[in-house]
């Protein structure tokens, strides 16, 4: 949805002030309790500031969830510390003890609609990867789309281009700045055991977090802010938020005074990617064995799903798939996609799954209210929206979380990066008043 002064205007009209208020006095107002918003806080707390943090949801880390309900453990979002050289989530996996993994490799294998493609064309699939590499340092400062960069080129670096920003991203190819994917850092990567998610819920345990509390509207004028939520009214000297993208772009957030033109010509260069998650909960004795551990199927409609065995040894399959496939899958629900995801692997690997198949779970973060996507991503001619959301409005309220982490976005690193940045700032802020 693009975003307009008109919406963002429609939150001027009063809220009224009879309900309770949350807190009062507060040194700074944390909106949102993943990645972002913890070290925000926890940085904010050890300077000796007073921090409210409110989070919409029933829990604590945002994308970074790991989900155990199939009685097997899975990162519905973030699964890797990427740029592991400089990424903090490193150095906190090491001081909480967490062991962390390079990824394994158990094979790999390409289909066309259920049928292995020959060796000949893997071996091209896999020099068209490389080839698109050098293609997209070669492009210099054109700030295209991937579909652009590869118009009138072999069917394989088309291909390529749709493999890097479907799994990787979550996009179609023709909606991904192609300068904003060569930015972005690179380096080591690692699983934490157990799980991301789990990782970043036991750093933010210690930071006291108001549960099932959205912010619905925020002032942010004189002298101070105030945040309106079901539960009453929270006011502060000053705000962080931490909300995805994809919320403000649907104005479940309201903002008066209106965000400035700026800011909203930052926003609507931005979008949120669908990368989606199917968990298939699995009887691996009556499964049996495979010969490789990831699947990667494009059926006659030129859709693509992956499909990974085992992850972190766990008796579950994991289907990803990103787009606007993906899309209509999280829109279909849990249920039509648990058996999509079995349909599909059934013509890869035959209609054992079928009998193997216990449960199933839907990472949809696409049709998620509090999230609207998995990730932001650039669209093409809009290189510069990155660093402009770092504007803070009126010294009184910052923007921060992956979307505006530059090199590291997309992660949850590049999160806790701005988190940290947002903090120092308000810090400064307060020290000056």
């Amino acid at each position: 949805m693009r975003l307009t002064r008109r919406g963002v205007l429609a939150g001027a009209v009063s809220f009224p002030f009879v309900r309770r208020a949350l807190a009062a006095g507060t040194d700074v107002l944390v909106i949102g309790a993943g990645a972002a918003g913890l070290t925000a806080a926890k940085l904010l707390r050890e300077a000796g500031a007073t921090v409210t943090v409110l989070e919409a949801r029933a829990r604590i880390g945002g994308r970074a969830f790991t989900d155990q309900s199939l009685g097997a453990y899975f990162d519905a979002g973030a699964h890797y510390i990427h740029w592991a050289e400089r990424n903090p989530w490193r150095q906190i996996a090491q001081n909480l003890n967490v062991p962390l993994n390079e990824e394994g490799n158990g094979g790999f294998r390409v289909y066309r609609d259920g049928v292995p493609v020959p060796e000949t064309e893997r071996r091209r699939r896999r020099a068209a990867y490389r080839d698109l590499e050098n293609l997209i340092e070669a492009t210099g400062s054109l700030d295209g789309s991937f579909a652009d960069a590869v118009q009138g080129k072999a069917p394989e670096l088309s291909a390529a281009a749709g493999g890097i920003t479907l799994f990787a991203l979550g996009e179609e190819p023709e909606r991904v700045s192609v300068q904003d994917y060569d930015q972005l850092w690179s380096g080591d990567d690692f699983i934490p055991l157990g799980g991301y998610g789990t990782l970043v819920a036991r750093y933010g345990a210690n930071v006291p977090v108001s549960l099932n509390t959205p912010v619905t509207h925020l002032r942010w004028g004189e002298g101070r802010v105030e945040a309106e939520t079901p539960n009453g009214i929270v006011t502060a000297r000053t705000a962080i938020v931490t909300v995805p993208i994809g919320v403000l772009q649907a104005e479940s957030l309201r903002f008066t005074p209106a965000l400035p033109n700026e800011t909203l010509k930052a926003l609507n260069g931005l979008h949120m990617g669908a990368l989606t998650k199917i968990a298939l909960r699995v009887d691996r004795s009556r499964f049996g064995t495979v010969e490789a551990t990831d699947l990667s199927d494009i059926d006659s409609r030129g859709e693509a799903t992956s499909f990974e065995f085992w992850p972190d040894g766990q008796e579950l399959v994991l289907a990803y798939l990103g787009g606007d496939h993906a899309r209509e899958v999280c829109r279909a629900g849990e249920r039509a996609a648990i058996d999509f995801a079995t349909e599909r692997l059934a013509t890869m690997v035959g209609g054992r799954i079928h009998e193997a198949v216990k449960s199933g779970r839907l990472a949809g973060w696409w049709s998620d209210p509090y999230s609207h996507g998995s990730y932001s991503i650039v669209s093409p001619g809009h290189l510069a929206a990155r660093q402009a959301l770092r504007v803070p409005l009126g010294d009184r309220v910052w923007l921060a979380g992956e979307a505006s982490a530059g090199g590291g976005a997309m992660t949850v690193g590049g999160a806790s990066l701005e988190g940290q940045r947002a903090a120092s700032e308000v810090l400064l802020r307060l020290q000056r008043s």
